[in-house]
């Protein structure tokens, strides 16, 4: 025989729980004049056949057709109306979550014209809270049948609609401000993403009530992960490694052949980067042999410090590629000497 519930209450603090369905399976056998508990923390919907029959608040309760009118064609005359029938009560957790952790999984573009790449990558972190404002229509839309329903189960939708509307205000924002005045937007920017977003909030029965961002800054992507993210093109993803190849060369006080071959390949680019061929000054281009190409600015026979001026490495360096094979160079007594089709095609990669 069926159980008949003359108590239906759901003693638990609810700190991981919005909504726990009264029996977590099936239906309970209820009957006119049982009692309904409900905690200060909590509201309780009560349902029959998927409808919503009453909502009931903090204190006791006694199940009445006067209370809940709909049961009126519900319940049968027999037995003085003390038939049981099946229903089920969703206690609905009216606290605040608050202190919920949101981040950037992946960086957020803005524009940043007339600064750097003319684009800013940003990444942020913070905390929102909510609460339950509208429980009919939480339980409504998103709970159903489901007996336990917790934050887990819809937090990652709730940050995905943050995120949102944070990209777009930032979007937005980043029309009238650089990236420099927005990092010191935060709180005008927390502001309006909480505006933005309470209405998608208030859809799901919920209310927004806080949205703080702790921290707001460029991104520390590397080159390789701009350029996958499709947000540098080709040419200047190439001039950045070369850059970051000249960088490393004029960092690393040891040479070697191992490093000049690093610069060759990070500047492999051809055409690209042949301007970088000309930052020799008019010096040395007077240094050419008689024999050489009349008005152009690079020699077409160099000395190894002459190439090493237009690879912006040392000497040692230059030797170093020579010997390794990486360059190729002819040596006339103790002396190199390196044409500019060898330095092209080192170039070149």
């Amino acid at each position: 025989m069926a159980r008949i519930f003359d108590v239906i209450e759901y003693p638990n603090e609810m700190k991981d729980e919005l909504v726990h369905r009264f029996p977590e399976r099936g239906s309970g056998d209820f009957r006119i004049g049982s009692q309904v508990v409900v905690r200060e923390s909590q509201t309780a919907v009560f349902f029959r056949d998927g409808k919503a029959l009453d909502v009931f608040g903090p204190g006791r309760h006694t199940i009445t057709t006067a209370n809940i009118p709909l049961l009126t064609g519900v319940i049968g005359k027999a037995f003085g109306n003390r038939t049981p029938f099946t229903a089920e009560v969703y206690y609905v957790s009216r606290r605040e979550f608050a202190d919920r952790k949101w981040g950037t999984p992946q960086p957020i573009i803005v524009k940043n014209p007339n600064m750097g790449l003319g684009i800013a990558l940003l990444q942020a972190f913070g905390t929102y809270g909510y609460q339950i404002s509208e429980p009919q229509q939480f339980v409504t839309q998103l709970v159903g049948s489901q007996g336990v329903f917790r934050t887990d189960d819809i937090e990652d939708r709730l940050r995905s609609v943050l995120l949102s509307y944070l990209t777009d205000l930032l979007g937005e924002t980043a029309v009238k401000h650089d990236v420099t005045e927005l990092i010191g937007l935060v709180s005008e920017l927390g502001a309006g993403v909480r505006a933005k977003a309470s209405e998608h909030f208030a859809s799901l029965g919920l209310g927004l009530k806080t949205f703080l961002i702790s921290n707001l800054r460029p991104s520390s992507k590397s080159i390789d992960e701009l350029r996958d993210m499709g947000v540098l093109d080709m040419r200047t993803y190439t001039q950045l490694q070369a850059a970051d190849a000249m960088r490393d060369a004029a960092q690393n006080p040891s040479g070697g052949a191992g490093l000049t071959a690093g610069i060759g390949a990070g500047m492999g680019i051809g055409n690209v980067l042949g301007q970088s061929l000309q930052g020799m000054t008019g010096a040395s281009a007077a240094q050419q042999p008689s024999g050489g190409g009349g008005g152009s600015e690079i020699p077409d026979i160099m000395t190894p410090a002459e190439a090493a001026q237009v690879l912006r490495v040392s000497e040692e360096d230059v030797v170093a590629a020579i010997k390794a094979g990486d360059l190729k160079g002819r040596k006339l007594g103790n002396a190199y000497r390196i044409s500019r089709e060898a330095l092209e095609k080192f170039l070149g990669g």
